[in-house]
């Protein structure tokens, strides 16, 4: 917070922040005809969406008192955004103005008392915000003076030319606002001005160093150790000490150092012919990499300051769906290739102490040309912060070094090279003599073919095969190549409009077709690794573009509505969005993103778990846009979630939480290592998880999402030569099979299971005789053996045996469907396949209690006669629980464990860095809760509430809530998103079963509300709605012989009845007979004289806008309005507020109720809003909503 004064003497206490959009009314109100003069026309949203800084003064109301947009090209058409730099150059003296130190002032407006102060402290902050900014100018076409605030800050330019250009040009120079600071050699008299620096930290420090580690630090400067400060004013603001002393061997043990030589100096006149090793494993998700090869020691004022030391490269493409990791890679094992053999001369020196005054440290950087001078041999300056420190300034242009799986360090590496202090950085578009110097620079990046191919042919026609235009520029330093970028028109800008949430950081309409490309290769020396941003603003302007798009194979998506084109007709949305393509994650900046820097995460989080739950909560993480986490990791035991080649590998069912496609989509391997194995330990002292290869993987905040999976059964033991009924056996307690397991024995939990099994099936079982024996009473073992039938099994070779069912237990052959139409169609789908079903069986015997590898035969008790059944594969899916290394886990690091491992209400164990969530966990005893758990629950909707509840450590823009009940933790949570099932059942059936979250499943549904069924299980059409006594849709149970669309009707849950056109009442009035086929009165009439094209009522048109995924946001705006419409004639109050005091039969109306509330509504206004705002509605989502009639266009 900061303090302006007016000119009145006022003073007012205000905040300089980023513009907002909702900004732009309050901005328009300060534009006067004296703007229009200077600034031409405005408009405000546009100028927002193309400006690359657009900054707002507002004060403790949050009122907007000024407004400044900043751009990197001159106001209008006075010259081409790509041609200003040598217009300056020949009409004005600013031969020093260059791309990366200049702005252009778009636009100033502010309240008019506080217009001076206003301007200066705006001033004042961009140039604090921007390190390398020295000049902001102001050109316009105007020749009148500039308004009075402008006049105190800009100063004219000195003209060349007489007469000069038709424009006047000023200039704002950093030195008069925020100049550099003084850096000098430290000295004992400072010690008074720095203990105030250091009152914060005084603590820690002087527990680790004693209490005059100050005073030490300084008169214990020599030829190895230095240290500085930096003056304001004759005062010191600042401190640092650095060494010549480092331990070049931890380092390089612990982090990936081999591309800058092991910081130590190359001998360049000792080479050797070696044959590069592969590149090590990958620690983080980063799909950057650096070839590795050595930097020179020159000095920073010599021409030549540096050598190829390493090129960054973003992948072009991705050849295969699944190689994620198509970044740049070291050259095969048989390229030989010339590399410089590493001395023993260290090549890097260390800050070992930093500290600055808040204010200043934006100006950081300002210390870095002074400590290269104390080290003028050393081309390297590296330091080390605490992981669960936040990222301060001075990092921003430090390079983050990836750290080695095995490295036990609590602490990150950043590192800058010498030649980073260089301000020549110079994009322009490239031509054919820079390609010997690309090929130099990409020589060892995997994708530097398919770079090459591009630019020779942009060089030949500035067209690639398809005839898109190409555009190629490069980045010089001192005349030396350093980087190179190639973009393309994007074609497909429909389509991505149509499926990803662009609008989420673009206004579409403003932006023009010609402005969207498509980012194809990207590489850049990471010596200048801090000028990436600067690399793709400058590429924008000089390719005329604001917006680039980045895809990866394969990549996530939003939802996309599944289209019935043939009934729409001429109404269906383009081909470009309805099209099917390949997905592809979508990654994209745009101008005003150029200047915003990311907050950096270094905490390492570990989420234990492949699950809905664990993938839920990454995915939260993973795509928070202001945030970059560089240490995510997730252990699974089989890898990242695969996706199916094969249909026939669905032996499970799904919960459509992340489908295949979802995974495939999502890109999660981007921004997360993944580790594969099973954790057998958690050492909670040292923070760490061992895994059952004996690594350890260290953690700041663990997440263990493991939930649970079917067990290997273990068999009673009982002699399988008298058998009694089981009736007569004694209760056993539940045991753990300890022996080895079956080569023909598969317990099916996930992907990677199923593949085994599928691969093992037509192997060794398909084409052969024998029987396969299907274990279980849950949902996955009716899709298991339909995936059986659909390879061609015979149905008299499957036996499906169930369970006896437990007091208590869900798991039982008739609950498993929670519709009794459901489980009949099944009992008739097994018997026309000839599957033999076995109720009430308890497996008592492998082998007849002999040597159970293979499997030939098993032995069941039941409750007439024991059961005994040849058997060739054991498809095992009996019972869940927790898996034993888990559990044991959890019990040997002492994790309070009840059955299940105890939470609170904030996902916490009784460790305070261990959180859990999903099946694994119970809430504990003191809620008296424990018919409730997260397994009654959405586990998606779970592990996005995780990620939101972990959030606010890491996000600066979440404030933790405040002036909460003293007794909320009391209450546990309770999730509204449906609990899904789905699958492919015997008869060849589609199954959707989605219900509202409940303490116990049921078979029958409760006794409020009714029930909307169409179809016949013999039809293969039968659809069922359950709504609640509020008529909003509850549970949805589809029963199909064809497929329907899972995601469209998924929609309908929570909807209410009037929303889905009147539903209750045309289903009652006979309108609706099938609600995946419905026939109009005016259907009926007409068809025996017309065939008709009969419509399924929900791929109507009047639908299709609830499938929209912006369709919940458009019920909240809904919501709003409603809350906030005032009723005039009953004390102002809301409409919610008059229906609750109808409940509360505090209010007396003659009328109806319905007719009294709408006649209320009307008169209210909000009616109005209402109509306006579902207009609005269909106008912004246009494109795909074209079936609906708007205004204007009939």
């Amino acid at each position: 917070m900061r303090t302006i004064t007016s000119s009145g003497g006022k003073v007012e206490t205000v905040t300089v922040r980023r513009t907002e959009s909702s900004d732009a009314h309050a901005i328009n109100s300060l534009i006067s005809p004296a703007t229009v003069a200077l600034f031409g026309r405005v408009n405000v949203i546009n100028l927002l969406e193309k400006a690359n800084l657009a900054v707002t003064l507002s004060n403790a109301k949050n009122e907007v008192l000024a407004h400044a947009a900043f751009s990197d090209h001159p106001i209008g058409d006075i010259v081409d955004q790509a041609c200003w730099e040598p217009f300056l150059h020949d009409n004005y003296s600013a031969e020093k103005y260059t791309p990366l130190n200049t702005l252009f002032l778009h636009l100033f407006v502010a309240q008019p008392i506080f217009s001076i102060g206003s301007a200066k402290e705006i001033v004042r902050t961009v140039f604090n915000a921007i390190t390398e900014l020295q000049y902001i100018c102001l050109v316009t076409p105007t020749s009148r003076c500039l308004e009075r605030a402008l006049v105190k800050i800009f100063e004219p330019m000195k003209s060349l030319k007489d007469p000069g250009p038709q424009c006047s040009a000023f200039v704002c120079h950093r030195h008069n606002y925020c100049p550099r600071l003084h850096v000098r050699r430290a000295r004992v008299e400072d010690h008074d001005d720095l203990t105030h620096i250091f009152a914060e930290q005084t603590k820690a420090l002087t527990g680790f160093y004693g209490p005059y580690f100050l005073a030490e630090l300084i008169e214990a400067q020599d030829d190895e150790n230095h240290a500085a400060v930096c003056e304001n004013e004759g005062t010191a603001v600042g401190f640092i000490s650095v060494s010549g002393d480092i331990n070049l061997k931890l380092l390089n043990e612990c982090f990936e150092l081999g591309p800058f030589n092991g910081l130590y100096k190359p001998s360049p006149e000792d080479l050797t012919e070696t044959a590069p090793e592969p590149e090590g494993e990958r620690t983080t998700g980063d799909t950057n990499t650096i070839s590795p090869q050595g930097s020179t020691g020159e000095d920073v004022d010599q021409t030549k300051v540096f050598d190829q030391g390493g090129v960054t490269e973003i992948p072009s493409e991705v050849s295969e769906p699944g190689d994620i990791q198509a970044c740049a890679a070291e050259p095969k094992v048989s390229e030989v290739t010339l590399e410089p053999r590493v001395s023993v001369t260290p090549n890097a020196f260390c800050i070992q102490l930093f500290v600055i005054y808040k204010n200043f440290e934006m100006r950081s950087v300002d210390f870095l040309p002074n400590i290269f001078k104390l080290f003028p041999d050393r081309d390297f300056c590296i330091i080390s912060v605490p992981k669960l420190a936040p990222e301060f300034p001075l990092l921003q242009s430090f390079l983050r070094v990836v750290p080695h799986h095995t490295s036990s360090l609590p602490q990150e590496l950043y590192i800058f090279h010498r030649s980073g202090l260089l301000k020549t950085f110079v994009v322009s578009l490239a031509v054919s003599a820079d390609r010997p110097a690309v090929c130099n620079m990409v020589k060892r990046l995997s994708l530097h073919e398919s770079l090459l191919e591009d630019l020779d042919m942009f060089y030949q026609a500035h067209r690639d095969m398809d005839g898109t235009p190409l555009q190629a520029f490069v980045a010089q330093v001192q005349n030396q190549l350093v980087g190179i970028v190639i973009i393309r028109n994007e074609e497909d800008i429909d389509y991505i409009r149509a499926n990803y949430n662009i609008e989420n950081f673009i206004y579409f309409s403003h932006h023009r077709y010609e402005e969207h490309g498509q980012l194809c290769h990207f590489a850049l020396n990471p010596i200048f690794q801090h000028y990436a941003k600067h690399f793709l603003k400058e590429v924008l302007r000089l390719a005329h573009k604001s917006c680039l798009y980045y895809p990866i194979y394969p990549s996530y998506h939003n939802q996309k509505i599944v289209y019935p084109l043939e009934e729409l007709g001429i109404n269906a949305p383009s081909k470009q969005i309805t099209k099917d393509q390949v997905p592809y994650a979508l990654n994209h900046i745009n101008r005003k993103l150029t200047m915003e820097p990311k907050v950096t995460i270094n905490a390492r989080i570990v989420v234990v778990g492949a699950s809905d739950t664990g993938l839920a909560f990454l995915e939260v993480l993973a795509f928070c846009p202001h945030l970059r986490f560089n240490n995510m990791t997730l252990i699974s035991t089989h890898g990242f979630p695969g996706y199916y080649t094969n249909e026939k590998m669905r032996f499970l069912s799904t919960s459509h939480g992340s489908s295949d496609r979802d995974h495939a989509q999502m890109s999660l391997r981007s921004w997360i290592n993944v580790v594969t194995g099973k954790m057998v330990g958690i050492d909670r002292a040292a923070k760490h998880v061992l895994m059952s290869g004996g690594r350890k993987v260290l953690y700041d905040h663990l997440i263990l999402c493991t939930g649970q999976q079917y067990q290997v059964p273990c068999p009673t033991g009982v002699d399988g030569s008298h058998l009694p009924p089981k009736s007569q056996l004694p209760a056993q307690p539940r045991r753990r099979y300890t022996g080895p397991v079956p080569s023909n024995l598969f317990t099916l939990n996930d992907h990677h299971d199923c593949v085994t099994a599928y691969q093992w099936l037509l192997n060794n079982f398909v084409e052969l005789k024998g029987n396969a024996i299907v274990y279980g009473n849950t949902i996955d073992v009716y899709t298991c053996v339909e995936t059986l039938l659909c390879l061609d099994v015979q149905g008299y070779r499957i036996h499906l045996v169930h369970l006896p069912t437990t007091e208590g237990s869900s798991c039982s052959a008739s609950s498993c469907f929670s519709n009794p139409t459901v489980e009949k169609a099944m009992k008739k789908a097994l018997e026309k396949s000839g599957v033999h079903v076995h109720h009430n069986c308890l497996l008592a015997q492998m082998n007849d209690g002999q040597n159970p590898e293979p499997i030939t035969s098993l032995s069941f008790t039941s409750d007439s006669q024991p059961l005994r059944l040849e058997c060739s594969v054991f498809m095992n899916l009996s019972s869940k629980g927790v898996d034993y290394d888990a559990f044991k886990t959890i019990n040997d690091a002492c994790l309070v464990y009840d059955g299940r491992l105890v939470i609170d209400t904030t996902f916490h164990t009784n460790d305070s860095t261990i959180r859990a969530a999903g099946p694994l966990t119970k809430f504990a005893r003191r809620y008296h809760a424990d018919q409730w758990s997260h397994s009654s629950f959405n586990s998606r909707e779970v592990g996005q509430e995780l990620a939101a509840a972990l959030l606010p450590f890491f996000d600066p823009t979440l404030e933790p809530a405040v002036n909460s009940p003293a007794d909320l933790d009391r209450l546990i949570p309770i999730y509204t998103q449906a609990k899904i099932q789905g699958g492919r059942l015997p008869g060849g059936y589609s199954y959707l079963h989605a219900t509202k979250p409940e303490q116990r499943p049921s078979a029958v549904h409760p006794v409020e509300g009714r029930e909307i069924l169409t179809g016949r299980i013999e039809t293969g059409n039968y659809f069922h709605l359950h709504l609640n006594q509020y008529d909003l849709v509850e549970t949805i149970t589809c029963l199909s012989l064809k497929p329907f669309p899972v995601s469209n009707y998924l929609c309908l849950y929570g909807k209410h009845e009037l929303l889905l056109n009147r539903l209750c009442s045309r289903y009652d009035e006979g309108l609706v007979h099938d609600l995946y086929r419905q026939l109009s009165q005016k259907k009926y009439v007409f068809k025996i004289l017309f065939p008709v094209s009969v419509c399924s009522y929900f791929r109507e048109k009047w639908c299709l806008a609830i499938y929209h995924d912006r369709f919940a946001d458009f019920e909240q705006e809904m919501h709003q309005i409603m809350e906030s419409t005032k009723v005039q004639d009953h004390n102002d109050v809301s409409i919610s507020e008059l229906v609750q005091r109808m409940v509360d039969e505090k209010l007396d109306i003659i009328e109806e109720p319905n007719v009294f509330l709408k006649k209320v509504f009307e008169t209210s206004g909000g009616l109005a809003s209402l109509k306006t705002s579902t207009l609005n509605y269909l106008r912004y989502n246009r494109y795909h909503l074209t079936m609906y009639a708007q205004p204007g266009l009939l």
